[in-house]
Protein backbone atom coordinates (compact mmCIF):
# COMPACT_ATOMS: atom_id res chain seq x y z
CA UNK A 1 0.00 0.00 0.00
CA UNK A 2 1.38 3.39 -0.94
CA UNK A 3 1.55 6.51 1.15
CA UNK A 4 -1.41 8.87 0.91
CA UNK A 5 -0.47 12.26 -0.51
CA UNK A 6 -1.49 15.23 1.57
CA UNK A 7 -2.26 13.32 4.76
CA UNK A 8 -0.46 13.56 8.06
CA UNK A 9 1.18 10.18 8.39
CA UNK A 10 1.98 8.83 11.86
CA UNK A 11 5.70 8.41 12.25
CA UNK A 12 7.53 5.61 14.00
CA UNK A 13 9.12 6.83 17.21
CA UNK A 14 12.88 7.22 16.82
CA UNK A 15 14.60 4.16 18.30
CA UNK A 16 17.36 6.33 19.79
CA UNK A 17 14.96 8.65 21.62
CA UNK A 18 15.51 8.71 25.36
CA UNK A 19 12.34 8.89 27.44
CA UNK A 20 12.54 10.24 30.97
CA UNK A 21 11.34 7.99 33.77
CA UNK A 22 8.21 10.08 34.31
CA UNK A 23 7.25 10.61 30.67
CA UNK A 24 4.11 8.87 29.45
CA UNK A 25 3.37 7.66 25.94
CA UNK A 26 0.73 5.85 23.94
CA UNK A 27 2.08 2.67 22.33
CA UNK A 28 0.89 2.63 18.71
CA UNK A 29 1.75 0.08 16.04
CA UNK A 30 4.33 2.53 14.67
CA UNK A 31 5.92 3.20 18.03
CA UNK A 32 5.38 5.22 21.18
CA UNK A 33 3.92 8.71 20.77
CA UNK A 34 2.87 11.46 23.19
CA UNK A 35 -0.81 11.28 24.10
CA UNK A 36 -1.52 14.68 22.59
CA UNK A 37 -0.35 13.38 19.20
CA UNK A 38 -3.40 11.12 18.86
CA UNK A 39 -5.98 13.76 17.91
CA UNK A 40 -9.62 12.71 17.54
CA UNK A 41 -9.76 9.09 18.70
CA UNK A 42 -12.20 6.22 18.28
CA UNK A 43 -11.36 4.65 21.62
CA UNK A 44 -12.95 1.24 20.98
CA UNK A 45 -13.29 -0.36 17.57
CA UNK A 46 -12.20 -3.26 15.39
CA UNK A 47 -10.51 -3.33 12.00
CA UNK A 48 -10.16 -7.10 12.10
CA UNK A 49 -12.16 -9.58 14.17
CA UNK A 50 -13.14 -13.23 13.94
CA UNK A 51 -15.38 -14.99 16.46
CA UNK A 52 -16.72 -18.52 16.63
CA UNK A 53 -20.05 -16.89 17.58
CA UNK A 54 -20.23 -14.94 14.29
CA UNK A 55 -19.47 -17.40 11.46
CA UNK A 56 -19.43 -15.77 8.05
CA UNK A 57 -19.31 -12.24 9.49
CA UNK A 58 -15.57 -11.90 9.91
CA UNK A 59 -13.73 -8.60 9.62
CA UNK A 60 -10.88 -9.89 7.49
CA UNK A 61 -10.73 -7.70 4.37
CA UNK A 62 -7.65 -5.45 4.33
CA UNK A 63 -8.99 -3.25 1.53
CA UNK A 64 -12.23 -2.71 3.46
CA UNK A 65 -10.27 -1.82 6.60
CA UNK A 66 -8.27 0.69 4.57
CA UNK A 67 -11.45 2.24 3.16
CA UNK A 68 -13.01 2.42 6.62
CA UNK A 69 -9.99 4.22 8.03
CA UNK A 70 -9.97 6.67 5.14
CA UNK A 71 -13.65 7.43 5.70
CA UNK A 72 -12.95 8.03 9.40
CA UNK A 73 -9.94 10.21 8.56
CA UNK A 74 -12.03 12.23 6.14
CA UNK A 75 -14.27 13.31 9.03
CA UNK A 76 -11.33 14.35 11.19
CA UNK A 77 -10.53 11.02 12.88
CA UNK A 78 -6.85 10.55 13.62
CA UNK A 79 -6.61 7.50 15.92
CA UNK A 80 -8.36 4.14 16.38
CA UNK A 81 -7.92 1.68 19.24
CA UNK A 82 -8.45 -1.89 18.03
CA UNK A 83 -9.70 -3.95 20.97
CA UNK A 84 -9.29 -7.30 19.16
CA UNK A 85 -7.21 -9.53 21.48
CA UNK A 86 -5.17 -12.68 20.99
CA UNK A 87 -6.58 -15.43 18.76
CA UNK A 88 -9.47 -13.54 17.16
CA UNK A 89 -8.02 -12.56 13.80
CA UNK A 90 -6.22 -9.35 14.79
CA UNK A 91 -4.24 -9.27 11.52
CA UNK A 92 -1.50 -7.47 13.42
CA UNK A 93 0.84 -7.69 10.45
CA UNK A 94 -1.48 -5.47 8.43
CA UNK A 95 -1.80 -2.69 11.00
CA UNK A 96 1.54 -0.97 10.34
CA UNK A 97 0.85 -0.61 6.62
CA UNK A 98 -2.69 0.59 7.23
CA UNK A 99 -1.54 3.21 9.70
CA UNK A 100 1.13 4.54 7.35
CA UNK A 101 -1.16 4.53 4.34
CA UNK A 102 -4.15 6.25 5.93
CA UNK A 103 -2.55 8.66 8.37
CA UNK A 104 -4.45 7.17 11.32
CA UNK A 105 -2.67 6.16 14.53
CA UNK A 106 -3.55 2.57 15.48
CA UNK A 107 -3.30 0.97 18.92
CA UNK A 108 -3.35 -2.84 18.98
CA UNK A 109 -4.44 -5.10 21.83
CA UNK A 110 -3.19 -8.19 23.53
CA UNK A 111 -5.38 -10.03 26.02
CA UNK A 112 -8.09 -12.67 25.86
CA UNK A 113 -11.85 -12.49 25.25
CA UNK A 114 -14.60 -14.72 26.69
CA UNK A 115 -13.85 -18.39 26.00
CA UNK A 116 -16.85 -18.99 23.75
CA UNK A 117 -15.49 -16.63 21.08
CA UNK A 118 -12.63 -19.04 20.33
CA UNK A 119 -12.25 -22.17 18.24
CA UNK A 120 -11.83 -25.34 20.34
CA UNK A 121 -8.36 -25.65 21.84
CA UNK A 122 -7.27 -22.04 21.29
CA UNK A 123 -7.77 -20.87 24.86
CA UNK A 124 -6.49 -24.08 26.43
CA UNK A 125 -3.21 -23.75 24.52
CA UNK A 126 -2.29 -20.46 26.21
CA UNK A 127 -3.95 -20.51 29.65
CA UNK A 128 -0.86 -21.64 31.55
CA UNK A 129 1.23 -18.75 30.24
CA UNK A 130 -1.24 -15.88 29.86
CA UNK A 131 0.71 -13.21 31.71
CA UNK A 132 3.89 -14.03 29.77
CA UNK A 133 1.97 -13.93 26.49
CA UNK A 134 0.52 -10.51 27.30
CA UNK A 135 3.88 -9.12 28.37
CA UNK A 136 5.61 -10.44 25.25
CA UNK A 137 3.03 -8.83 22.98
CA UNK A 138 3.26 -5.53 24.85
CA UNK A 139 7.06 -5.34 24.95
CA UNK A 140 8.48 -7.50 22.17
CA UNK A 141 5.72 -7.56 19.58
CA UNK A 142 2.68 -9.57 18.54
CA UNK A 143 3.78 -12.91 17.20
CA UNK A 144 7.35 -12.12 18.16
CA UNK A 145 7.97 -9.85 15.16
CA UNK A 146 4.80 -7.81 14.76
CA UNK A 147 3.92 -4.41 16.21
CA UNK A 148 3.71 -4.08 19.97
CA UNK A 149 0.31 -4.02 21.61
CA UNK A 150 -0.68 -0.86 23.46
CA UNK A 151 -3.30 -2.23 25.84
CA UNK A 152 -4.64 -5.45 27.38
CA UNK A 153 -8.23 -6.41 26.55
CA UNK A 154 -10.14 -8.85 28.77
CA UNK A 155 -13.82 -9.58 29.32
CA UNK A 156 -16.36 -10.01 32.08
CA UNK A 157 -19.61 -11.99 32.01
CA UNK A 158 -23.27 -11.08 32.29
CA UNK A 159 -23.72 -9.64 35.79
CA UNK A 160 -20.73 -11.57 37.08
CA UNK A 161 -17.26 -13.01 36.56
CA UNK A 162 -16.76 -16.68 35.83
CA UNK A 163 -13.54 -18.63 36.38
CA UNK A 164 -12.28 -17.80 32.89
CA UNK A 165 -12.78 -14.06 33.45
CA UNK A 166 -11.04 -14.20 36.83
CA UNK A 167 -8.09 -16.07 35.40
CA UNK A 168 -7.62 -13.76 32.43
CA UNK A 169 -8.03 -10.63 34.58
CA UNK A 170 -5.46 -11.92 37.05
CA UNK A 171 -3.03 -12.40 34.17
CA UNK A 172 -3.89 -8.95 32.82
CA UNK A 173 -3.13 -7.43 36.22
CA UNK A 174 0.23 -9.20 36.34
CA UNK A 175 1.09 -7.95 32.86
CA UNK A 176 -0.02 -4.44 33.79
CA UNK A 177 2.23 -4.34 36.84
CA UNK A 178 5.19 -5.51 34.74
CA UNK A 179 4.65 -3.15 31.79
CA UNK A 180 2.36 -0.29 32.81
CA UNK A 181 -0.17 -1.17 30.09
CA UNK A 182 -3.77 0.01 30.47
CA UNK A 183 -6.46 -2.67 30.77
CA UNK A 184 -9.62 -2.45 28.65
CA UNK A 185 -12.59 -4.56 29.73
CA UNK A 186 -15.49 -5.84 27.65
CA UNK A 187 -18.52 -5.69 29.94
CA UNK A 188 -21.15 -8.15 28.75
CA UNK A 189 -24.15 -5.96 27.88
CA UNK A 190 -22.58 -3.32 30.09
CA UNK A 191 -22.89 -5.30 33.32
CA UNK A 192 -20.56 -6.33 36.17
CA UNK A 193 -18.54 -3.09 36.08
CA UNK A 194 -18.21 -2.97 39.86
CA UNK A 195 -17.24 -6.64 40.05
CA UNK A 196 -14.45 -5.92 37.56
CA UNK A 197 -13.16 -3.02 39.63
CA UNK A 198 -13.33 -5.11 42.81
CA UNK A 199 -11.22 -7.79 41.17
CA UNK A 200 -8.69 -5.71 39.22
CA UNK A 201 -8.26 -2.84 41.65
CA UNK A 202 -9.03 -4.19 45.12
CA UNK A 203 -7.71 -7.75 44.74
CA UNK A 204 -4.93 -7.24 42.19
CA UNK A 205 -3.81 -3.69 42.91
CA UNK A 206 -4.40 -2.09 39.50
CA UNK A 207 -4.91 1.66 39.80
CA UNK A 208 -8.50 2.47 38.71
CA UNK A 209 -7.32 5.11 36.23
CA UNK A 210 -5.51 2.34 34.35
CA UNK A 211 -8.83 0.55 33.71
CA UNK A 212 -11.19 1.27 30.80
CA UNK A 213 -14.70 -0.14 31.21
CA UNK A 214 -16.35 -0.81 27.85
CA UNK A 215 -19.96 -1.02 26.68
CA UNK A 216 -21.48 0.97 29.53
CA UNK A 217 -24.08 2.36 27.12
CA UNK A 218 -25.59 -1.13 26.91
CA UNK A 219 -26.67 -0.98 30.54
CA UNK A 220 -27.80 2.61 31.14
CA UNK A 221 -27.71 2.33 34.92
CA UNK A 222 -26.73 5.80 36.11
CA UNK A 223 -26.04 4.61 39.66
CA UNK A 224 -23.45 2.08 38.48
CA UNK A 225 -21.97 4.63 36.09
CA UNK A 226 -21.52 7.10 38.96
CA UNK A 227 -20.00 4.46 41.23
CA UNK A 228 -17.51 3.35 38.59
CA UNK A 229 -16.61 6.95 37.82
CA UNK A 230 -16.12 7.81 41.49
CA UNK A 231 -13.79 4.82 41.75
CA UNK A 232 -11.60 6.51 39.14
CA UNK A 233 -11.96 4.28 36.05
CA UNK A 234 -12.41 5.48 32.48
CA UNK A 235 -15.91 4.82 31.13
CA UNK A 236 -16.28 3.88 27.46
CA UNK A 237 -19.59 4.34 25.65
CA UNK A 238 -19.40 2.58 22.31
CA UNK A 239 -22.06 1.93 19.75
CA UNK A 240 -24.36 2.38 17.98
CA UNK A 241 -26.82 0.01 19.60
CA UNK A 242 -27.65 -3.36 18.09
CA UNK A 243 -30.92 -5.24 18.04
CA UNK A 244 -30.37 -6.75 21.49
CA UNK A 245 -29.50 -3.50 23.27
CA UNK A 246 -31.42 -0.58 21.77
CA UNK A 247 -30.17 2.08 24.17
CA UNK A 248 -28.87 4.87 21.91
CA UNK A 249 -31.62 7.24 22.97
CA UNK A 250 -30.42 7.06 26.59
CA UNK A 251 -26.77 7.84 25.85
CA UNK A 252 -27.03 11.67 25.93
CA UNK A 253 -28.74 11.58 29.33
CA UNK A 254 -26.11 9.18 30.67
CA UNK A 255 -23.30 11.48 29.60
CA UNK A 256 -25.07 14.59 30.89
CA UNK A 257 -25.40 12.97 34.33
CA UNK A 258 -21.71 12.06 34.40
CA UNK A 259 -20.58 15.46 33.15
CA UNK A 260 -22.77 17.24 35.70
CA UNK A 261 -21.25 15.07 38.43
CA UNK A 262 -17.74 16.19 37.45
CA UNK A 263 -16.63 13.10 35.49
CA UNK A 264 -16.27 14.59 31.98
CA UNK A 265 -12.55 13.79 31.96
CA UNK A 266 -13.19 10.05 32.39
CA UNK A 267 -15.47 9.49 29.40
CA UNK A 268 -14.54 7.78 26.12
CA UNK A 269 -16.43 7.14 22.87
CA UNK A 270 -16.02 4.38 20.31
CA UNK A 271 -17.71 2.62 17.42
CA UNK A 272 -17.17 -1.11 18.18
CA UNK A 273 -17.58 -2.41 14.63
CA UNK A 274 -17.51 -6.22 14.89
CA UNK A 275 -18.98 -7.57 11.63
CA UNK A 276 -18.34 -6.94 7.95
CA UNK A 277 -21.96 -5.84 7.43
CA UNK A 278 -21.49 -3.14 10.07
CA UNK A 279 -18.70 -1.39 8.15
CA UNK A 280 -19.70 1.89 6.55
CA UNK A 281 -18.20 0.73 3.25
CA UNK A 282 -20.71 -2.16 3.31
CA UNK A 283 -23.72 0.00 4.14
CA UNK A 284 -23.50 -0.09 7.93
CA UNK A 285 -22.69 2.70 10.40
CA UNK A 286 -19.01 1.79 10.82
CA UNK A 287 -16.31 4.05 12.19
CA UNK A 288 -17.62 7.25 10.54
CA UNK A 289 -20.84 7.04 12.59
CA UNK A 290 -18.96 8.19 15.66
CA UNK A 291 -18.13 11.55 14.08
CA UNK A 292 -20.91 11.85 11.51
CA UNK A 293 -23.90 11.15 13.76
CA UNK A 294 -22.92 10.61 17.38
CA UNK A 295 -20.66 13.64 17.80
CA UNK A 296 -23.24 16.29 16.79
CA UNK A 297 -25.94 14.57 18.82
CA UNK A 298 -23.82 14.63 21.95
CA UNK A 299 -22.71 18.20 21.33
CA UNK A 300 -26.35 19.21 21.72
CA UNK A 301 -26.41 17.49 25.11
CA UNK A 302 -23.09 18.46 26.73
CA UNK A 303 -21.57 21.05 24.39
CA UNK A 304 -18.94 20.92 21.66
CA UNK A 305 -16.02 21.64 24.00
CA UNK A 306 -16.84 18.69 26.26
CA UNK A 307 -17.30 16.32 23.32
CA UNK A 308 -13.96 17.45 21.88
CA UNK A 309 -12.28 16.67 25.20
CA UNK A 310 -13.94 13.25 25.28
CA UNK A 311 -12.61 12.49 21.79
CA UNK A 312 -9.08 13.87 22.26
CA UNK A 313 -7.76 14.60 25.75
CA UNK A 314 -9.48 11.69 27.48
CA UNK A 315 -8.20 8.86 25.25
CA UNK A 316 -4.76 10.42 25.38
CA UNK A 317 -4.77 10.12 29.17
CA UNK A 318 -6.46 6.73 29.25
CA UNK A 319 -3.93 5.14 26.89
CA UNK A 320 -0.73 6.95 27.87
CA UNK A 321 1.43 5.29 30.50
CA UNK A 322 5.00 5.08 31.69
CA UNK A 323 6.04 1.96 29.81
CA UNK A 324 8.29 -0.52 31.55
CA UNK A 325 10.45 -2.98 29.65
CA UNK A 326 9.59 -5.84 32.05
Amino acid sequence: MGETTGQTVPQTAAPTAVRSAAQTAVRTVLGDVPGDALGVCDAHDHLFFRSALLPGQELADVAAADAELRAFHGLGGRAVVQWTPYGLGRAAGELVGLSRATGVHLVAATGLHQAHHYAPGTVEAVLDGLAELFVDELTRGIGGTGPRAGLIKVAGGFHGLDAHARRTMAAAAQAHHRTGAPIAVHLELGTAALDVLDLLCDEHGVAPQRVILGHLNRSPDSVVHQQAARAGAFLAFDGPSRANHATDWRLPDALVALVDAGHADQLLLGGDTTTAAARSVNGGPGMPYLLRRLRPRLELAVGADVVHRILTANPARALATVWRAD
